[in-house]
Formats: structure tokens, sequence, C-alpha cells
């Protein structure tokens, strides 16, 4: 999940560097289908102007590591990418609507 505007700034640069959280923490926050719905409500519940993005994990090579939580806060593994998003490596960039409940609307496709 990235806001809008940063995307913006990626699709200039060529690259997504991430957001203030994913540079305060030296990775790229990414999570798979099966996490998105419980990563969006926890940490960007309501927010507007966000976009799915999809990344091709092969093209990310050794960068894109699958690891546990900080403090194992959560159980299971998390995608983290150690270094830039380049656009080469995105299949699909959706928009996250929210519904007139103030919840996402994923795609289909999401479980």
């Amino acid at each position: 999940m990235v806001r809008t505007a940063d995307w913006a700034e990626a699709e200039r640069l060529g690259h997504y560097a991430g957001s203030a959280d994913d540079r305060r923490d030296g990775f790229l926050h990414f999570s798979a289908a099966d996490q998105l719905r419980a990563s969006a409500a926890r940490h960007r519940a309501g927010e507007r102007d966000l976009l799915l993005v999809a990344a091709d994990p092969a093209a990310l090579g050794d960068a894109l590591r699958f690891e546990p939580t900080a403090a194992g806060k959560r159980p299971g593994l998390f995608p983290h990418l150690y270094g830039v998003l380049p656009l080469a490596a995105v299949r699909s960039v959706t928009p996250l609507p929210l519904g007139p409940d103030g919840l996402h609307v994923f795609p289909t496709e999401i479980p």
C-alpha cells in the first residue's frame, strides 16, 4: 500500500524509496496478498488516496526477505524489501478506495 502522492514521486524518480516509516526501519514494508487486509486495518485505517502496488518477487531477488515483525508483535513472516522498489518490478497499481463504512475496498482477488 502506497500513498498516491508518494507513488507520483516514485514515477518521477523511476523507483519507490518508501514511506517515512520504511526509511526509519531501514526497509520497505510489504504484505503478501493474504496479509493485506490486516495490514490496512492496522496501519492505514481510514486512510484515503492509497494504491495497491504489486511487485514481482523474482525481480526483487535477495533484497526481498520474509522476516518476523519487530519483537514478534504479530505471528507469521512478512516481506521486507532492503532497497528501493524499481518500477520495472511492478506488476500492477490499483486504487484502494474507502467504502461507505470507512473500510478499504479490496479487489476481489485479495483473500
